[in-house]
């Protein structure tokens, strides 16, 4: 990976042209502004941290921590370019400690020749070793490199510490449905191209707030219709197998059903609830985080091994995936309805939260 170059030749900008026309829907419809940008008033708001960030031309050293699809590395560009400051972008997963040390030596060229301050951008930051973080210190230390880091796992769990405390942690929200439906909207005006209200809002509910999911599956769905509208059939057609609609009527209704029947201990409804939302196209994911919820708010102490079996079935989610993950989530749902229910830890916490603060004892 080589540093960016600061004065991009013709045949970057001829790239640039080729892209802007015919690339991906997703980089087709990248805001050039930050305030095109959809879902993250939070922090792009009049008054809000990015936004004060920008107007005051100072970015400073930010982790943005969110799920896949909702506008990192769009943020991170329109950060860097309306702050006057020169982009570097890198992922983790590629890049070295030489690499960095590269950036960085650039920079300071960069500085003390134009003036102009450099920003990091680090895809995927979490996945850098230790010694990479140490690397990157310094730099970050001094100001030399404007650092902002995307992320979707806890940043107090995977990033080192020293280079954390200089650092703030900005959560980023998955889009909401107005967010999603303005960005479905976006993507048929630049298609050329219509989709039913239903269609528009099974795309909505399936992509759980991702947008670049909902523009990739939009742009299938347009390339199937031809010169008609995006129905259900075409939707359907557009997802995959693997991604099926799953109503979020029916996904609540679903999880409150397999919640209810693993209460009452009763394995077989629990299983066959279960299954129904595996097939019908639920994120395993999403089942795997219930019943590890399950596990300790209503199991607790009764059997403390069942939260251990209900995390090994989340891990083999990850690790294993669909649809071989089934057996391991059915393993865990099978010992959550069995084992004995206890409230005692959820009781014991209402309690904590009306107790009074008292200083250790010996103090």
């Amino acid at each position: 990976m080589k540093p960016h170059r600061d004065t991009p030749d013709l045949f970057d900008a001829a790239a640039e042209d080729r892209i802007a026309s015919s690339g991906p829907l997703a980089d087709r419809l990248r805001p050039h502004r930050l305030d095109e940008v959809l879902g993250q008033d939070h922090l792009l708001g009049k008054g809000r941290p990015l936004q004060r960030m920008v107007a005051a031309h100072s970015p400073r050293s930010v982790v943005l921590w969110g799920p896949p699809g909702v506008g990192k590395t769009t943020i991170a560009a329109l950060v860097a370019r309306e702050s006057g400051a020169q982009l570097e972008m890198a992922s983790a997963v590629s890049a070295t400690v030489k690499d960095i040390r590269e950036i960085a030596a650039a920079a300071r060229q960069r500085l003390g020749a134009q003036g102009t301050r450099t920003v990091l951008f680090l895809d995927e930051i979490h996945r850098f070793t230790r010694s990479q973080q140490d690397a990157l210190l310094p730099s970050v230390e001094t100001g030399l490199l404007t650092l902002i880091g995307a992320t979707t796992e806890s940043p107090w769990a995977t990033i080192n510490r020293p280079l954390l405390s200089r650092c703030t942690v900005l959560e980023l929200k998955s889009l909401d449905d107005h967010a999603c439906a303005v960005l479905a909207d976006r993507g048929c005006a630049l298609l050329g191209c219509e989709m039913t209200p239903t269609a528009r809002t099974q795309l909505i509910a399936c992509v759980e707030g991702d947008g670049r999911r909902l523009l990739t599956t939009l742009e299938s769905a347009a390339a199937l219709c031809g010169d008609g509208a995006i129905d259900e059939s075409v939707l359907q057609e557009a997802l995959g197998a693997g991604l099926k609609y799953f109503d979020r009527t029916v996904h609540y209704d679903a999880a409150s059903a397999l919640i209810k029947h693993l209460r009452a201990s009763n394995e077989e409804q629990a299983l066959a609830w279960l299954a129904m939302m595996l097939d019908r196209g639920e994120d395993p994911r999403f089942v795997a985080r219930r019943l590890v919820i399950f596990a300790s708010e209503d199991i607790g102490l009764a059997d403390r091994s069942a939260l251990l079996v209900a995390v090994a079935a989340a891990d083999t989610v990850e690790f294993v995936g669909m649809p071989e993950a089934r057996y391991a989530l059915a393993h865990a749902a099978l010992v959550c309805a069995r084992a004995a229910k206890s409230r005692e830890v959820v009781e014991a916490l209402e309690r904590a939260d009306l107790t009074p603060l008292l200083p250790p004892p010996g103090t």
